[in-house]
Protein backbone atom coordinates (compact mmCIF):
# COMPACT_ATOMS: atom_id res chain seq x y z
CA UNK A 1 0.00 0.00 0.00
CA UNK A 2 1.22 3.46 -1.23
CA UNK A 3 1.17 6.02 1.81
CA UNK A 4 0.75 9.58 1.25
CA UNK A 5 2.22 12.47 3.06
CA UNK A 6 1.88 15.98 3.21
CA UNK A 7 4.19 18.89 4.79
CA UNK A 8 3.49 22.64 5.49
CA UNK A 9 5.15 25.58 6.48
CA UNK A 10 4.67 29.21 7.54
CA UNK A 11 7.68 31.34 8.61
CA UNK A 12 6.21 32.92 12.39
CA UNK A 13 3.66 31.21 14.53
CA UNK A 14 1.27 34.71 13.68
CA UNK A 15 1.29 33.46 10.48
CA UNK A 16 -1.96 31.13 9.10
CA UNK A 17 -1.17 27.46 7.90
CA UNK A 18 -4.72 27.26 6.83
CA UNK A 19 -5.00 27.61 3.15
CA UNK A 20 -1.79 25.06 2.91
CA UNK A 21 -3.67 22.40 5.37
CA UNK A 22 -6.79 22.44 3.19
CA UNK A 23 -4.69 22.26 -0.03
CA UNK A 24 -3.51 18.92 1.53
CA UNK A 25 -6.52 17.48 2.50
CA UNK A 26 -8.39 18.30 -0.68
CA UNK A 27 -5.45 15.34 -1.77
CA UNK A 28 -7.15 13.08 0.69
CA UNK A 29 -4.16 13.38 3.18
CA UNK A 30 -5.09 12.37 6.27
CA UNK A 31 -4.56 14.64 9.37
CA UNK A 32 -2.19 11.64 10.83
CA UNK A 33 0.27 12.05 7.57
CA UNK A 34 0.06 15.78 7.75
CA UNK A 35 3.68 17.12 9.01
CA UNK A 36 3.57 21.18 10.04
CA UNK A 37 6.22 23.36 10.93
CA UNK A 38 6.06 26.99 12.42
CA UNK A 39 9.41 28.09 12.19
CA UNK A 40 11.74 29.95 9.44
CA UNK A 41 12.45 28.25 6.45
CA UNK A 42 16.36 29.52 6.55
CA UNK A 43 17.43 26.15 6.77
CA UNK A 44 16.30 22.70 7.01
CA UNK A 45 16.97 22.07 11.05
CA UNK A 46 12.75 21.65 11.79
CA UNK A 47 11.30 19.08 13.61
CA UNK A 48 8.58 18.08 11.76
CA UNK A 49 10.20 18.24 8.37
CA UNK A 50 13.18 16.01 9.80
CA UNK A 51 10.12 13.25 10.77
CA UNK A 52 8.56 13.74 7.15
CA UNK A 53 11.89 13.72 4.86
CA UNK A 54 12.82 10.86 7.22
CA UNK A 55 16.24 12.72 8.82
Amino acid sequence: MKHIYGYARVSTREQNEERQLIALKNFSIPDKQIFLDKQSGKDFNRPQYKKWYGC
